[in-house]
């Protein structure tokens, strides 16, 4: 490292340090190769866990959590990789992950095989703008070949066996493969009941999965419907309730309180006799005008207090 001394148009000293003398930057041919060798690597890394005897990996991140997986985009996205051209991988996979789903590993190992064979093409003193034309003309001589020999599976709603062997065939190499079956009926079912045939698209937002701790695999279950992770307000309460018509409340389930900054003073026993009344007998209205619109479930955002709760439970209205 060398530097210089000098002065600026007031006289005040300052040193220029030269720290790029040392530095070499890549250029042309040798930059490509150090691209082509990261993505390589990347590569490699996956390789392993390609197909059914694929190996699983250990990831842990710097806060000490392990993830045990053999997806390619669940590895790919749990590693910390800093080069570009890695990250263009991780990129790959996940945009494979999220259009189709399937194939995260598989598409990045043929990523790095087809960059391994254009660095032969390289060494040849072939442009890599020429290579990439091939690339582009192969793609579409591949896929036009594709459409000469691929065959159309029919399919309805009333049969679902050959998506039934699609979901198989997909999460064989997931951890759920010890519940084979029931997971692939499981997506089965999940994708058809939120997809849009005639627009072939499926809105995976609609579909949600919650996780409870305890149990095991064989105890996972779809559920047609919203889940809400709540308990009912009162242990007493009923913890099963059939055919349920809930009533969403949208306002406290409380007595109303004044809406000005005055404060209620009671001075005698009468007086506090009298407000326990009115809140009472508020209690038992809202209870009865629950009960009198059909609803046999109350749910509220604010939750109830514990007077509110015992008159529910008397009138064996349960509440969330």
């Amino acid at each position: 490292m060398s530097a210089i001394y000098t002065t600026d148009e007031y006289g005040r000293p300052f040193i220029i340090v030269r720290e790029q003398d040392k530095k070499s930057r890549k250029s042309g041919i040798e930059a490509t190769k150090s691209h082509i060798m990261a993505a390589k690597t990347v590569a490699n890394i996956v390789r392993t866990s390609l197909g059914p005897r694929g190996l699983d990996k250990i990831l842990i991140s710097p806060d000490g959590d392990i993830t045990i997986s053999n997806d390619g985009a669940t590895i790919m996205s749990q590693m910390a990789i800093e080069n570009q051209i890695g990250k263009l991988l991780v990129e790959l996979s996940k945009s494979q992950d999220d259009e189709i789903g399937d194939g995260t590993t598989g598409i990045v190992v043929l990523a790095g095989a087809l960059l391994e064979q254009a660095e032969e093409l390289l060494d040849r003193g072939i442009h890599p703008i020429r290579i990439s034309d091939g690339f582009e003309k192969a793609c579409k001589i591949a896929v036009a070949h594709l459409d000469t020999v691929s065959d159309v599976i029919p399919w309805s709603k009333e049969d679902t066996s050959d998506l039934f062997k699609c979901a198989k065939t997909s999460l064989g190499s997931k951890i759920v493969n010890k519940c084979h079956d029931q997971f692939a009926q499981i997506a089965v079912d999940a994708i058809l009941a939120v997809a849009d045939l005639e627009r072939k698209d499926v809105d995976f937002e609609l579909i949600k999965v919650e996780g409870k701790v305890g149990g095991e695999l064989a105890d996972t279950a779809l559920v047609h419907g919203v889940i809400i992770d709540k308990d009912f307000s009162h242990p007493q309460m009923p913890k099963e309730v059939k055919d349920a018509k809930i009533a969403i409340l949208t306002c406290p389930f409380e007595p109303p309180k004044p809406k000005t900054k005055h404060k209620l003073e009671i001075t005698t026993v009468k007086e506090f006799e009298e407000l326990q009344k009115y809140e009472r007998e508020t209690f038992e209205t809202m209870v009865r005008q629950v009960k009198e619109c059909g609803a046999n479930i109350v749910a509220c955002q604010w939750g109830f207090d514990d007077e509110a709760n015992s008159l529910l439970l008397q009138h064996k209205l349960p509440a969330i």
